[in-house]
Formats: structure tokens, sequence, C-alpha cells
């Protein structure tokens, strides 16, 4: 694992942790539709940086811009959330959890049936949460469609300049240093493989279920509507050296 710079963000201090970029980072498993999904760390890379390409160039994010994040456990929300890190912004996650304060957001991350909870948007962009990020069709005017706007975009990305706050209004170097001790504590090193259904649609859930593992070295396998019979199958079979099960 190298050494961060002040400078470093997130994304940065995620991928630097991982030892071989084709191995699985994110493996997630729906088992109400049967969904697998795995993304090895370039693969996600590529679309955290398909993602940051975005915000920065097409939509102009700054660093300490507000992007929110409204959505659940997914793959692709996984790809958003690191990409709006990346690009500096200060990403909220709305929730009874959320301490920042409630800043116009210059960019939404939503599904299509929470559109109407964020009308003073000035962009909306709905995820499909399709396990091929297959685009959605009929979306109002001027809402775009996460798997359309991003997919023209490259698939490096360097950062412009350091995150000013990253997770609802936590600095970036707190926020490594939280998911790091995280990591400690739940006894996830470097190539942990973690089972877990633990959820991260909350900034706290966000920084220790899913950013802890990987910023530890680790890999994640998020596990949605399973029974905890099901949940140990997965563990066995994905070789789970931490399982956390909800």
């Amino acid at each position: 694992m190298r050494e961060l710079s002040t400078h470093d963000t997130v994304a940065d201090a995620i991928f630097g942790a991982v030892t071989d970029h084709s191995r699985p980072l994110l493996t997630y498993y729906d088992e109400a539709t049967g969904e697998r999904t795995e993304l090895s760390a370039a693969t996600l890379g590529n679309w955290a940086a398909k993602t940051a390409n975005y915000l920065v160039d097409e939509i102009g994010v700054d660093a300490g811009d507000v992007v929110v994040v409204d959505l659940p456990e997914h793959w692709q929300t996984a790809g958003i959330l690191l990409g709006a890190l990346w690009s500096g912004a200060d990403v909220r996650i709305p929730g009874p959890d959320a301490t920042a304060d409630a800043s116009e957001p210059l960019v939404v991350f939503t599904s299509r049936d929470r559109l109407d909870d964020h009308p003073d948007a000035d962009e909306v962009v709905v995820a499909s949460l399709d396990p091929f990020a297959l685009p959605l069709r009929d979306l109002p005017p001027g809402v775009g469609d996460y798997g359309s706007v991003v997919r023209v975009h490259g698939d490096q990305f360097v950062s412009r300049s350091p995150a000013v706050e990253a997770l609802d209004g936590t600095p970036t170097a707190e926020v490594i240093s939280e998911a790091r001790t995280v990591a400690e504590r739940d006894g996830i090193a470097s190539g942990t493989r973690v089972v877990s259904t633990r959820p991260w649609h909350t900034a706290s859930g966000v920084l220790a279920h899913l950013l802890a593992p990987m910023i530890a070295g680790g890999s994640l396998v998020h596990v949605a509507n399973a029974t905890a019979e099901r949940v140990t199958a997965i563990a066995e079979v994905e070789k789970a050296g931490v399982v956390f099960a909800e």
C-alpha cells in the first residue's frame, strides 16, 4: 500500500490499496432478482472515472460543490459514490444521520421512484440499477439516465484539485482515517474478502460498510434480500474472511 499525500482523494486511497486491479473489488448480489454482478478494481475504477469526468467536464462540479446520492445499495451506487468523491464534491447521503447543512445540491443521483424528492437540484440523474446498466426509457424532460450520460466519458480521471470536503461535510483525510479505523476494528486487512448485508445508504453506512473494506485493501461482497442461510452459503462460495449479516 503506497503512502498517501495530503492531496489524495478517497478514490486514490482505494485504488492505491489494490494490489491486483484485475481481481474482484465489489460483488453485488440481489437474491430478490437473482442478480450477481462482479466488478474488478479496474472495472469499478472505470465507472468511477466516467462519473467523475461527467461531473467535472459536463456539469462543471468544483471542489466542495454538493452532490447528493439518494440511492439504495447497488454496484451502480458504488460507482456513483466513488466518482462523486473523486471529483472533489461534497457528497451528501440523505438520511437520519446526515449532519451537514442542507445546501442546495448541484447534482442529484436518484432512482425513478424518488424523483419528486429533489425539486431544487440543478441537475437530476436517474440510475436504472440494472445489472448491465441498461438505460431507462421515458424519463421526464431534463432528467438524465446515468448509464447513458456517463458512458461517453473517459475511463481515466486525474483529480484537478484536492477535495475540501468529501462525505457529509467531513474532510477527505478524516474519511480515509475513519474508514481505516473501522476496518481495523472489524478485522479487515489487505486481501480480506468481506461478505456483508450491512446498509450503506446513509453517510455513516457508506464510510463503514462500503469504503472501509476497500480502503483497507480488501474486497466487498454486498448481499441484498437474502436469508441468513443464504448469506452463509454465499460466504462459503466467495471464500469470505469476514461476514457481517444483519
